[in-house]
């Protein structure tokens, strides 16, 4: 369990309170330790049988390289704050996996590598369904066994507590982007939609706070946000975000998608009751308001769960805080 989690609903429940010195500087290192993506867990799980019986292969960052066998939910270890996209359902019995999310070599190390694809899955030989799953990388949890496939952005548990104000994010990427965006949810025929689709590095700092019933909402302090447009194939190495403070909509760099996060499109957290539910990101922070809570999250498309372009393709290493 990684030793942020404990401090996740008391952060939510308390607004103010204070985190140590220690876990602060122990979340800037692991998110650039961990951050090098040079070591990977591979979950080695066998699907159902009634849709094919494959052994199938997820991976995630961690500190030291390891592989874990069976039907096993997946959480954190110490210290490994980094998550993907890559999931282990368990519907009514019937075990599913998704990956999306790779390790590739580089160097002497290696990198994280997000792709949209096409899952296909075949039930019995007689039903026929295509799946568009997004590869994304992002600091937080996933929770598992995912029981169903209602409200999927409610399974992924986005940042962690964090009171600093950092200049900027630093990462290298490289990108092939651009390709047409489709939806294919496995319950109909896959649906072009008319646009081009790109990949996101993002990096959101927030105020949240609960009230009484278990509502948690949130003041936008700080926005670093880039859409990659154009395919980029040699790495870009030391690449660098700003952080903008406060409301950025009069800035000549904004763009609609950086601004507030919309209802349906909200992140999610647990409260203080143990519960998974949105943060509503209510305004903009004053000048003078801290932070309490650090989002980063980087995907292969911007569009929502089960679209995207096949195709697209995120490369990311070296991701670390500046100050």
């Amino acid at each position: 369990m990684s030793r942020f989690s404990g401090m996740i609903l008391t952060i939510v429940s308390l607004g103010a309170v204070q985190i140590s010195a220690d876990a602060q500087g122990s979340l800037v290192k692991d998110i650039e330790e961990m951050g090098k993506f040079d070591y990977w867990t591979v979950r080695v799980i066998d699907e159902s049988s009634i849709i094919g019986g494959a052994t199938t292969y997820l991976y995630e960052p961690t500190a030291v390289n390891d592989t874990i066998y069976g039907r096993q939910a997946y959480v954190n270890p110490e210290g490994c704050v980094w998550r993907t996209s890559n999931a282990y359902a368990d519907v009514l019995g019937v075990v599913k996996t998704s990956t999306s999310v790779f390790p590739e070599k580089r160097g002497d190390g290696y990198c994280a590598r997000m792709e949209v694809r096409m899952a296909h899955l075949k039930v019995l030989g007689l039903i026929n369904m295509d799946v568009a799953c997004q590869g994304s990388m992002f600091l937080g949890r996933l929770q598992e066994p995912i029981r169903d496939t209602k409200n999927p952005q409610g399974k992924l548990l986005f940042g962690f507590p964090f009171t600093d104000m950092p200049k900027g994010l630093q990462l290298d990427y490289k990108a092939i982007v651009g390709g047409d965006a489709v939806r294919a949810t496995g319950l109909s025929r896959v649906k072009p939609l008319g646009y081009k689709d790109y990949a996101d590095l993002v990096l959101m700092l927030q105020y949240r706070w609960e009230d009484e019933n278990g509502n948690v909402y949130a003041y936008r302090v700080g926005t670093a946000y880039e859409r990659i447009t154009k395919t980029v194939t040699e790495w870009q190495n030391a690449h660098f975000l700003p952080v903008k403070y406060g409301d950025i909509t009069s800035d000549p760099d904004f763009r609609p998608y950086m601004g507030l996060i919309k209802e349906e499109l909200s992140n999610y957290t647990l409260n203080s009751k143990g519960e998974s539910v949105p943060v509503h990101e209510i305004g903009w922070a004053k000048p003078d308001m801290k932070p309490n809570w650090l989002i980063i999250r980087f995907s292969s498309s911007y569009g929502v769960a089960f679209e995207g372009a096949i195709g697209n393709t995120l490369w990311i290493d070296n991701v670390k805080l500046v100050y």
